[in-house]
Formats: C-alpha cells, structure tokens, sequence
C-alpha cells in the first residue's frame, strides 16, 4: 500500500509546524556583520591608506608627488620623452 500526502505551506509554516526556531534574527545579524566587514576591507585597500600603510612617516605632499612620478613614469602618453621622439631616425 502506497499512500502520498501533499501539504501545502510555507516554509515558516513548516517550521512553525515542527517546532523548528526562528533564525531570521540571527542571520540577519550575521549578515550585517559580514556587510561591515567587508566594507571595512574595502576602506582598507583604499589608494590613501595603502599609502599610509607603506609610507607611515613619510609627508603627505612627499607621498602624493612620488605616487604622481610613479604614475607618469608608467603612463605611455606621459610628459616623458617618448622612444619615438628621440631623435634617431
């Protein structure tokens, strides 16, 4: 004998149905951690504090006019002389 019962009910009428706790509080606490954390994470990799992590007593104009050097050291239509123009040729 084979006999099937189908219910039809929501997951937190099951759950009310069995006695099963409610965790929505709970995940919805872990959630908000998780959210700050990440945003923290996020703040930490920031260009401003990547350079203040590598470069702690170092000015900030010193810092911000080597980042600039370094970036048109990097940048191929920089004000640098370019390969091209050099004369040779």
């Amino acid at each position: 004998m084979k006999v099937n019962i189908e219910i039809d009910c929501t997951p937190e009428e099951a759950r009310h149905f069995f006695g099963l706790p409610d965790l929505r509080p709970m995940q919805d606490a872990v959630l908000a951690k998780m959210q700050e954390q990440m945003l923290e994470g996020v703040a930490a990799v920031s260009p401003e504090a990547l350079l203040k992590a590598w470069m702690p007593l170092a000015p900030p104009e010193q810092m911000r006019d080597a980042m600039a050097t370094m970036f048109r050291m990097f940048n191929p239509m920089g004000s640098g002389p370019s390969p091209k123009g050099s004369g040779q040729g």
